[in-house]
């Protein structure tokens, strides 16, 4: 989800992954036999839950997307809340429809929909959060995470790695998982804790979240091409008696990092246009190996 869709495109996704989800249901009936809201659960449950997130897409498929490792999620919790066995089974049902959420942030929702069992909402309104929170939820994790988290963490190893130490992949894991694992149990908790009640919350500020993140990833990788992206030519200009180094005396003058950011720009039309990553990385490997046989690079 971009941060600058409309609420009329929105309400179209939604709808959509609604009628996805609808396609996909077995469910039998909306209200819960036993209605009799259900004991409060652990931090015990609820950090047992956010690890078997971890697991969320090892089922992924096309027809039910992330169903089945999200109800593998939430299956302690559901045992938990759902003594009846015929509530069990009619939870587990609505739980192994279809499903499309950030594997991130997916700990928001998936406390949040716990305490909706516990207090034995209607499953059309359980439901109908999971839809409504999936496009919020995969914007603000793309945003986040994707663009914002993995450039700064990336960055940090890289500098260290170029320097010659085996430290960088080292410290690029550890902050990047410091970060997600924190975010990700720190979410579990959240939803569960605040329930229903931070949609209004989630939905005001959504927009605002991923609008930031996203300025603050694309500086990121901005600094990140005119660190690591190196690119420059010997060539020689004669003229008489003079002669005038291209890079040094016209390239650098005019713009520092000239060719980077030219070289950058060039990888980033050919992916709009359809170029996948292995083979801008061989485009590459052809640039630079062919530019310093022929004197060019």
């Amino acid at each position: 989800m971009a941060f600058d869709d409309s609420d009329d495109l929105l309400a179209k996704k939604a709808a959509k992954r609604l009628e996805q989800a609808l396609a996909t249901s077995q469910v039998e009936q909306d209200d819960y036999v036993d209605s009799q809201p259900a004991e409060a659960l652990t931090r015990s449950d609820i950090n047992r839950m956010a690890w078997r997130s971890l697991l969320l897409q090892a089922s992924f498929n096309y027809e039910r997307m992330q169903a089945g490792g999200w109800l593998y999620t939430l299956i302690p919790g559901l045992r938990k809340i759902h003594r009846n066995p015929q509530d069990l089974a009619n939870s587990m049902k609505m739980h192994m429809e279809f499903i499309n959420v950030h594997p991130f942030d997916v700990t928001f929702l998936s406390g949040l929909v716990l305490a909706m069992e516990q207090n034995k909402e209607k499953v059309s309104t359980i439901r109908a959060v999971k839809v409504a929170l999936m496009g919020p939820l995969g914007g603000i994790g793309d945003a986040l995470f994707w663009l914002t988290l993995l450039p700064i963490c990336a960055g940090i190893g890289a500098s260290l790695a170029l320097e010659g130490s085996l430290f960088g992949p080292i410290v690029f894991l550890l902050l990047f998982n410091v970060f997600h694992f924190g975010l990700r149990f720190g979410l579990a908790h959240y939803g569960y804790q605040a329930g229903t009640s931070a949609l209004t919350l989630l939905k005001t500020h959504t927009k605002r979240i991923s609008h930031a993140a996203s300025i603050v990833g694309m500086t990121v990788i901005g600094a990140l091409v005119a660190s690591y992206v190196h690119l420059s030519t010997p060539l020689i200009m004669h003229a008489g008696k003079a002669t005038v180094a291209l890079q040094t005396d016209v390239l650098d003058k005019l713009m520092p990092n000239l060719l980077p950011l030219c070289f950058t720009l060039l990888v980033f039309f050919l992916m709009k246009r359809g170029f996948s990553p292995v083979k801008l990385i061989g485009v590459t490997v052809v640039i630079g190996v062919v530019g310093k046989f022929i004197g060019l690079l």
